[in-house]
């Protein structure tokens, strides 16, 4: 039986290669209840959430990796973020009619942008890289290639209860070794969609590797949960100027926005919107409650 919702880091003792396994199943049925996406997007959406999952165990302090693609073609934005502490949101954007599946087809000419940001005053990092690759998985392990030149490769599934991956690596800090690289990926270049959802970590690498020495570690939960608050949605307000801010209140009477990836709406009548830019005003309403 499949793990539900979880991480797990795996080592092999002799070969200076790492990896990691992903099953999300609640947490991905949580961002399919607040969107209906196209079968094409879901997939690629389902892909994208185990995809960062997997790769925010590189993460070595507090903080948050998100991974942004965009297009020219019908699925022209996806965006999924995933903090050090394993929680996960994502979105996508498309219009117009779909091709079924083929990722160039989907996303047209575009790029694929990872972004890591320490939780407080950290310096933020960002790699953008073309989107060449016939899979997500693919582009992924291009920008390893390109940025970190770290041999890396990946294996995602996404279905409409369940996703699930597979990552290897070379660990640095071992001396390179390109035949033990070739030999553990072979061996998991057999591994079916079938088999990521519907085996165990362990049951996984005991198909796969049954003769080699791994070392399995502990299982470390996946939540879907959104970041957003009122305060990061005023800082979004006040980067777009009083001029707009204004301009949407005689319109409308207040400012509705809603969190695209949770769904959850925020008001800011007059006053509140007053607030925003009046710099005396901020520190007195930021311990106000609305």
């Amino acid at each position: 039986m499949p793990e539900h919702d979880t991480l797990r880091r795996f080592i092999f003792e002799k070969l200076p290669v790492q990896g990691r396994h992903v099953h999300l199943d609640a947490s991905w049925r949580a961002v399919l209840e607040r969107q209906e996406y196209p079968a094409p997007v879901r997939a690629l959406l389902g892909e994208a959430m185990v995809a960062m999952a997997l790769l925010s165990a590189t993460l070595k302090f507090d903080g948050a990796i998100t991974l942004q693609v965009q297009g020219n073609g019908p699925l022209h934005l996806l965006v999924v973020q995933c903090t050090s502490h394993l929680s996960l949101r994502g979105l996508a954007r498309w219009h117009g009619d779909l091709p079924d599946s083929g990722l160039q087809k989907l996303l047209g000419d575009g790029r694929l942008a990872l972004t890591i940001e320490p939780a407080g005053k950290g310096e933020r990092y960002q790699s953008i890289v073309p989107l060449e690759g016939e899979t997500l998985a693919a582009c992924l392990e291009g920008y390893f290639q390109r940025s970190e030149q770290l041999p890396t490769r990946l294996w995602l599934t996404a279905g409409d209860d369940s996703t699930a991956g597979l990552l290897l690596q070379v660990m640095p800090e071992r001396q390179r070794n390109p035949d033990a690289w070739q030999h553990v990926t072979v061996l998991a270049d057999t591994v079916t969609s079938k088999e990521l959802k519907t085996l165990s970590a362990e049951q996984l690498l005991q198909r796969l590797y049954h003769e080699e020495d791994v070392r399995l570690f502990e299982a470390t939960p996946v939540a879907f949960r959104c970041q957003c608050s009122r305060e990061r949605i005023e800082a979004t307000l006040r980067s777009l100027g009083a001029e707009e801010m204004y301009s949407i209140l005689r319109e409308q009477s207040k400012v509705h926005v809603d969190c695209e990836f949770c769904g959850r709406g925020y008001d800011f009548d007059a006053v509140d919107v007053q607030t925003l830019f009046v710099p005396d005003a901020q520190s007195a309403h930021s311990g106000a409650r609305h």
